[in-house]
């Protein structure tokens, strides 16, 4: 809008922030839930079992919680402390590139 010669209200706030485009939003699973999913745990069992929303965004496994038996689970990540968990209690991690899941 024109503000009578004024410096524009668009102009005068200062800019804040910054956005990467090259940001990954990761679905993020706590290592308690992993109980819901029978068998091997990967993200079509997380999907079936209502722990993520879509198949097209990555998932990312994290520490809260505990790890009642052994499970095999794949993932586009893992924190450290995840990944200790499930190989304390006799699981097996696997890491799944992004580029494959994206096709």
């Amino acid at each position: 809008m024109f503000e009578g010669g004024q410096m524009p209200l668009h102009r005068r706030i200062p800019k804040r922030g910054f956005k990467s485009v090259n940001r990954v939003e990761y679905q993020v699973v706590n290592v308690r839930d992993l109980h819901r999913v029978d068998g091997e745990v990967s993200p079509t069992t997380l999907k079936e079992a209502g722990l993520i929303r879509s198949l097209s965004k990555p998932v990312k496994i994290l520490a809260i919680g505990e790890v009642e038996k052994a499970r095999s689970v794949s993932a586009h990540a893992f924190s450290r402390s995840a990944q200790t968990k499930i190989e304390a209690a006799g699981g097996s991690v696997s890491v799944i590139s992004r580029e494959s899941s994206e096709e």
